[in-house]
C-alpha cells in the first residue's frame, strides 16, 4: 500500500517508470494516467492511451487499453478477485476479472463497470453520457449463490447513457445501444439499434452512418 501511495504522488515521468518497474505494468511512453488509483494485478497501456483522473481500478486481474483507448474522469472499475479463500464464485475456476478496451474504445466519465468476469469493448466504441452501469455478477436464485458472466460490447457500437448492460450480454459491432436501456442477453445482428427494458432490435442503421466507418476515435 505504501508503494502504491507513493507512486500516486510522483510527477507522471517518474510514476510511469515506477509502475514498470516495481509492478511489472506495461505502458507506452506516450501514454498517460492522471491522478487516479489504478491498480490491476497486470496494466498494459498502448501509445496514446489515457485514463483520466478520479477513476479507481481495483481487484482485476489484467486493465488493457489499445492505442488512443481512453477512460474518462470519475469512474468505478472493480472486479472479485481469483486465488482467494473466498466461496464466491468458487464454481467458475475460469473467471476473468479483467477490462480490456480496444483502439480507440472510449469510456466517458461518472460510470460503473463491474469486471467481476471479464469485459470487452471493441475497437472505436464509446460508452458513452453518465451513469452506465456494466455488470458481470448477480445471484443465481436458482442455485442461491453468485454467478457471473462475461460481457462483450462489439467494434464502432455506441453505448447511450445511464444504461445498464448484464453479465452474457453482447452489443454486436456497429451497432447502437439506446439510452436508458438494459441489455440482458445476445444480440448479434450488425447495423441495428437496439433500445427499450430489456433491449430489443429496434431499427436498422444505414451504412452510410459515418460514426461506424471513421478513422479516428475522437468525434468533434
Amino acid at each position: 500500500m505504501l508503494k502504491k501511495l507513493i507512486t500516486c504522488l510522483l510527477p507522471w515521468s517518474l510514476r510511469r517508470r515506477a509502475l514498470n518497474r516495481w509492478f511489472g505494468y506495461r505502458i507506452a511512453p506516450t501514454a498517460r494516467i492522471g491522478m487516479a488509483w489504478i491498480f490491476p494485478d497486470m496494466l498494459v497501456m498502448d501509445e496514446h492511451s489515457y485514463i483520466d483522473h478520479l477513476t479507481v481500478a481495483i481487484n482485476l486481474s489484467r486493465v488493457e487499453l489499445g492505442a488512443h483507448a481512453t477512460i474518462g474522469r470519475g469512474n468505478w472499475i472493480t472486479g472479485f478477485p481469483i486465488n482467494t479463500n473466498s466461496a464466491h464464485f468458487r464454481h467458475q475456476t475460469n473467471r476473468q476479472p479483467s477490462l480490456s478496451l480496444g483502439e480507440s474504445a472510449a469510456i466517458t466519465k461518472n460510470h460503473h463497470i463491474d469486471c467481476t468476469d471479464q469485459i470487452r469493448i471493441g475497437r472505436f466504441s464509446t460508452i458513452a453520457g453518465y451513469q452506465t452501469q456494466l455488470l458481470t455478477h448477480s445471484i443465481d436464485v436458482f442455485e442461491n449463490r453468485q454467478n457471473s458472466a462475461p460481457i462483450h460490447i462489439g467494434d464502432y457500437t455506441f453505448v447511450g447513457t445511464n444504461s445498464v448492460v448484464l453479465g452474457g450480454a453482447t452489443l454486436p459491432d456497429r451497432s447502437v445501444l439506446g439510452a436508458k436501456s438494459l441489455l440482458n442477453k445476445e444480440y448479434h445482428e450488425e447495423w441495428m439499434l437496439y433500445a427499450g427494458v430489456p433491449a430489443k432490435p429496434v431499427q436498422g442503421i444505414p451504412s452510410s452512418a459515418r460514426y461506424f466507418t471513421r478513422a479516428e476515435g475522437f468525434v468533434v
